[in-house]
């Protein structure tokens, strides 16, 4: 595919940043003074750095599909209250990878990663906030063949309900629980058997519970 325009290579990309005419029109719209909200529809991470610096909100809608629009619209107007989370690091630029044709994980990931990146895996925003609090993990050490609990309470501390991911990273582990909550107070419980833990104990990995709990009113 010949083409000839700036961060393109042919059919490749030859940077993460959005196409110049693209960061021309954000940039000419911040300059009215107006509130800015950018609306991102992208298949992979981006660098919007500048962005960061001056819009007042950024909503990543990916390839929303058909109610893309209405959806991104009840969001910023604030009727759904948002709660993803990125399941990939957003970088600074290119400069923060590795070549192209360099197939190590070294600096790859949220795993492998040793710099700051725009944006880490998992890192979302809400327009309510949780506390957490009373994390604990009853044994220091787990005997083999036995599962491992680990508790934390999650308090929704602001006026608006709202769901809340609660995340816990593995060193060694790939192991994904959901479960829906509707409490202003909720304590939440990572049950990991011998078996899941031994399956994936040469690969990292988060663990997820999703919440929605109510704002107090």
């Amino acid at each position: 595919m010949p083409l000839t325009e700036p961060g393109f290579l042919g059919g490749d990309r030859t940077s993460i940043d959005l196409p110049q005419p693209e960061e021309d029109l954000v940039e000419a719209v911040a300059a009215t003074g107006k509130p800015l909200a950018v609306v991102l529809m992208n298949g992979s991470a981006l660098s919007v750095n500048w962005m960061n610096e001056h819009a007042n909100a950024i909503l990543d809608a990916w390839y929303p599909g058909e109610e893309g629009g209405a959806a991104a619209a009840e969001t910023l107007s604030g009727k759904n209250n948002p709660a993803g989370r990125l399941p990939v690091t957003f970088y600074t630029g290119v400069s923060q990878l590795p070549n192209f044709e360099d197939y190590g994980m070294a600096n790859r990931t949220y795993r492998y990663f040793n710099e700051k990146p725009l944006y880490p895996f998992g890192y979302g925003l809400s327009y309510t906030t949780f506390k957490y609090s009373d994390l604990s993990v009853p044994l220091p050490a787990v005997p083999a063949g036995q599962p491992v609990g680990a508790d934390v309470t999650v308090t929704n501390t602001g006026k608006m309900a709202g769901d809340e991911v609660v995340q816990v990273y593995l060193k060694f582990l790939a192991v994904k629980g959901v479960g829906g909550f509707r409490f202003q107070v909720q304590r939440v419980r990572f049950y990991l058997t011998s078996a899941e833990r031994s399956r994936k104990r040469h690969r990292g990995g988060t663990v997820q519970r999703e919440l929605s709990i109510p704002g107090f009113f």
